[in-house]
């Protein structure tokens, strides 16, 4: 189909107009890099690229078929919910997962490992020629999961138990840990929102302590929940404030001196 769509668009776009399809991205604004998009256009110009902010927009008629589409990571559970009604509307799309290749995300791998709906992983740090690529074998119907994918399951499947303590607790201590120094992958300004969010502060008074939008704000907050692994701000939030106990208050009183209060 993808080589028959090649000739066909060499050939004349009246004819090419039966095989367009429909590239649906399923993202927050501005998550995506604007780089991306004009790419696969330029690769793939049979490819209508349609973006909506919910999953549930995802679930409706578009202009041309539905071949491919690509859900951000932070939506997983809304995915799984729409999973059916999904298949429904688009039945011949593969659905796949734009997936930050950050260490010890292995939650998040969890997550999609076992999800009914993804079968397939968009590792979106790849160079732009191999993240093409990757979208390529997409479009013809093959599925991709990176190797560093399940190299992360086998080391939390193997890593060892503490003898002195119950499986259990020893995993969510390893948890716990593992989840603090994420935030170790934070940026300067997220750590900056991350405290202000631990301390109940809204995006509007965020963006307008650092001069900032509220869209950007909530760009920052989409990113922090995505390099951390969890579901939402509030677990963020709860994260930070435990690095906080741990550490005296250093982290809180470091953040306050940078964010100029």
């Amino acid at each position: 189909m993808l080589e028959a769509a090649e000739k066909t668009f060499q050939s004349g776009e009246k004819i090419a107009a039966s095989f367009r399809r429909v590239l649906v991205i399923v993202a927050p604004p501005g998550s995506v890099s604007e780089c991306f998009l004009p790419a696969v256009e330029r690769e793939f110009p049979w490819i209508f690229i349609e973006q909506v902010d919910t999953v549930e927009a995802a679930c409706s008629k578009f202009a041309y078929p539905v071949s491919l589409i690509l859900v951000d990571s932070a939506f997983l559970d809304t995915l799984n919910a729409f999973c059916d009604v999904m298949n429904d509307w688009h039945p011949n799309a593969i659905i796949a997962v734009m997936y930050d290749d950050c260490p010890d995300h292995a939650d998040t791998v969890d997550e999609i490992l076992a999800s009914k709906a993804v079968r397939s992983v968009l590792p979106m740090n790849l160079r732009l020629d191999i993240w093409l690529s990757v979208i390529r074998l997409m479009l013809r119907g093959g599925e991709y999961f990176p190797s560093s994918f399940f190299r992360k399951r086998r080391l939390v499947d193997i890593q060892p138990v503490n003898e002195t303590s119950t499986p259990r607790a020893a995993k969510e201590t390893r948890s716990v840990e593992g989840d603090i120094r994420m935030l170790n992958y934070l940026t300067e300004r997220e750590i900056q929102v991350l405290e202000m969010v631990s301390h109940g502060c809204q995006n509007k008074l965020i963006a307008a302590k650092f001069n900032l939008s509220e869209h950007t704000i909530k760009v920052h907050l989409h990113n922090i929940i995505k390099k951390l692994g969890t579901r939402n701000r509030t677990a963020a939030a709860a994260m930070f404030l435990e690095r906080d106990r741990s550490d005296g208050g250093q982290q809180s009183r470091a953040v306050l001196t940078l964010s100029g209060k």
